[in-house]
């Protein structure tokens, strides 16, 4: 079998690595918005006081490899020694089967700088490095004053590993698909239309053109997910092109089967699909067996592999009085990015059927920074012969009680019809109409509405999906 040259490596590093030898930082033209979680990411990184390695995880395409590139520019800017900076793209195939030291070694022959001095070390899409996390284990416990930053988009693949192999070393960063809060930033629309209302330790938000504002929501929905399709035109204009493709050829074609070892890519491919389009609708393991004609134990592993890959969330269920079912038989599962619906199928206008499911989509990725999402469910129960649901109920972990509940809705309908929320009122009056506020969204109105004795809030959607992203990313009640 062929080597590769050590020359060749060299060469490769060298271009991933510019600023060698001159004060020269990162290369992010036409990148130059950061995320608003750059700020909490690079206080951790270059946190010299804990001796641990960042594990930066998320989805394909949410800007990984910019922030870490951010990192370094913020770094050099400091007055971090630049040849003390490795930068190394583990999926380039020059590296396949090199052991992360011998990485680390040709940097330090390279750059010949002292190895026992503060150094900034990133490997960036780890994931497919075999071993990598015993491998990083090892050069974190050798190498105290160096701190090592990896990155991979099998979030969850990433996040076991590095629980079983790096406890007590290792440092999980969760970087989401963009917030609604983010996309008007990028599109320098958030001052334009929100305005903050002080509220002690929650926010509130109110704007001077709903309109405007929903059109923006819409557009979300429709491509906010990605930074690169808010800041560049041309993949904004054809995102089945440039995010479709890649969440099908890149996800779901290579990532899931290497990881995994999956047999029948298509099989993966048709659920996935499904679950996309369908996204927010409640769903069983055996509703989908007896339709498609794989066990249950086949698609129960693909809808972990999905969520492995951070592209669904599963949703638990609870009944009208916020108990949780001991197994899982029905559950939701929503798209972690609105936009992947998108991008896969068609845009959404204004009118179309399937924009509410999506409304809700949005809120819930809101959370996903968030550890408050594992304690967000939907309710559903029978009551006499009819179904009633409430589509989200947030269950306080400490005591197993519901805390809130409310619909999402894209109408403004049910402000001047409320008696429609019959689940949302039932599920107050079972839990106490003074211990469990209840709401609803609407498209435009903000109003308040007694139904038996329960009041019900309405606040606009759009406004609403802002709020939860500003909060969650400031660390305050959303």
């Amino acid at each position: 079998m062929l080597e590769i040259s050590e020359q060749d490596i060299l060469q490769s590093l060298r271009r991933d690595n510019p600023w060698w030898g001159r004060q020269q930082t990162a290369d992010v033209a036409g990148f130059d918005k950061r995320r608003a979680y750059f700020d909490a990411f690079r206080d951790l990184c270059l946190n010299w006081d804990v001796r641990r390695t960042v594990i930066l995880m998320g989805p394909r395409r949410v800007g990984k490899t910019v922030m870490l590139q951010q990192l370094v520019a913020d770094a050099i800017a400091s007055g971090f020694q630049p040849d003390s900076i490795l930068f190394a793209s583990l999926d380039t195939p020059l590296y396949s089967g090199m052991p992360l030291e011998s990485v680390l070694a040709l940097f330090e022959k390279r750059t010949e700088h002292d190895p026992g001095s503060r150094r900034l070390v990133i490997f960036d899409e780890v994931q497919y490095h075999k071993d990598w996390e015993v491998h990083l284990k090892v050069l974190t416990d050798r190498h105290p004053k160096t701190r090592f930053i990896a990155s991979g988009s099998a979030a969850a693949a990433l996040r076991l590993k590095s629980q079983e192999s790096g406890a007590g070393r290792f440092t999980d960063f969760f970087l989401p698909p963009l917030t609604f809060a983010e996309f008007l930033d990028f599109s320098d629309l958030e001052t334009v239309l929100i305005q903050p209302q002080d509220h002690g330790r929650t926010l509130r938000y109110q704007t001077n053109d709903i309109d405007r504002l929903n059109t923006e929501f819409i557009n979300y929905l429709n491509f906010g997910g990605y930074p690169e399709t808010v800041l560049t035109p041309e993949v904004r204009t054809d995102t089945p092109r440039y995010v479709g493709r890649d969440i099908v050829d890149k996800v779901l074609l290579r990532d899931l089967p290497s990881l995994y070892g999956i047999q029948d890519i298509q099989e993966l491919n048709r659920l996935f699909t499904t679950i996309a389009y369908h996204s927010g609708q409640e769903i069983s393991l055996d509703g989908l067996a007896s339709r498609s004609g794989v066990a249950k134990n086949t698609i129960s592993r693909y809808l972990e592999y999905l969520e492995a890959a951070f592209l669904i969330v599963r949703v638990r269920r609870v009944d009208e009085s916020g108990k949780t079912f001991k197994r899982m038989r029905q559950f939701k599962a929503y798209l972690t990015n609105p936009s992947m619906r998108a991008a896969l199928f068609a845009p959404l206008d204004d009118g179309d059927e399937a924009l509410g499911t999506m409304a809700e989509t949005a809120i819930f990725s809101q959370w996903s920074h968030s550890d408050l999402l594992r304690n967000i469910h939907y309710a559903r129960w029978k009551s006499g012969r009819q179904d009633r649901e409430v589509d989200l109920v947030r269950i306080d972990p400490a005591n197993l009680k519901p805390t809130w509940a409310y619909e999402i809705k894209w109408s403004d309908r049910h402000v001047k019809q409320p008696g429609q929320l019959q689940g949302l009122v039932d599920f107050a009056l079972k839990n106490g109409v003074n211990r469990v506020p209840v709401g609803a969204t609407t498209k435009t109105q903000t109003a308040e509405t007694i139904v038996k004795g329960v009041k019900i809030k309405h606040f606009p959607c759009a406004l609403h999906c802002y709020q939860i992203g500003r909060n969650v990313i400031e660390g305050r009640p959303a």
